[in-house]
């Protein structure tokens, strides 16, 4: 009963801001665009650029399933693809500027979560 009533809620809050959805989506796709990034990192083994998507999905990304699925996929379809792509990666410098640049629209839609408060 508690997860209808805060669906229920959650969704009246949306629909009473459309512009919060809208933020929703473009951090989703954000989202995305960071994992396939990921993929494409942990396929080239470069690990620290890795670990820096990594931090700003966790930084600015929801804690939902949602979120996480759309991450992971896009994970691993990034790493498939960078597999497929006749082994030949991009340079540590420009998968790093790909990433800063999805960086900036993620803060953007998804501001970082201010630390609860204890």
């Amino acid at each position: 009963m508690k997860y209808l009533t805060r669906l229920i809620i959650l969704l009246s809050l949306t629909l009473a801001n459309p512009a919060f959805a809208e933020d929703v989506e473009a951090g989703l796709a954000a989202v995305r665009q960071l994992g396939t990034l990921n993929g494409q990192a942990l396929a080239c083994a470069e690990k620290d650029v890795a670990a820096h998507a990594k931090v700003l999905m966790l930084a600015h990304a929801p804690k939902t399933q949602r979120f996480g699925t759309a991450y992971e996929e896009a994970t691993q379809e990034g790493y498939l693809a960078q597999t497929k792509a006749s082994g030949t990666c991009p340079d540590v410098k420009t998968l790093a500027a790909r990433i800063d640049e999805v960086a900036q629209r993620l803060k953007t839609a998804l501001p970082a979560a201010l630390p609860a408060a204890k």
